[in-house]
């Protein structure tokens, strides 16, 4: 996949990981350049995990690499959502 499909999908899945996890953005969201961030690092993690289960990595962009990458950008929202509690 090129650069501009990894930022597609890392904003798609970033979107659907803020809908499903709430953040202390609130209704906001992360914002127009943490969103597709978010959607990358969680195709990488989501990514790395379905390869590990035998299930694929996320190759291209269609609906199976677009789950696999928001299950693992709602898996990154929340680790860093219990780190920053962590903190309070």
């Amino acid at each position: 996949m090129g650069v501009f499909a990894w930022v597609f999908l890392g904003l798609v899945a970033g979107l659907i990981a803020q809908l499903v996890v709430p953040t202390k953005a609130g209704k906001q969201g992360c914002g127009c350049l943490v969103t597709p961030v978010i959607g990358i690092a969680g195709a990488a993690v989501g990514g790395l995990i379905a390869t590990q289960l035998g299930w694929g990595g996320v190759d291209d962009l269609d609906a199976r690499s677009i789950a696999i990458s928001a299950m693992g950008a709602i898996l990154v929202l929340l680790v860093l959502g219990a780190l920053s509690k962590s903190r309070d």
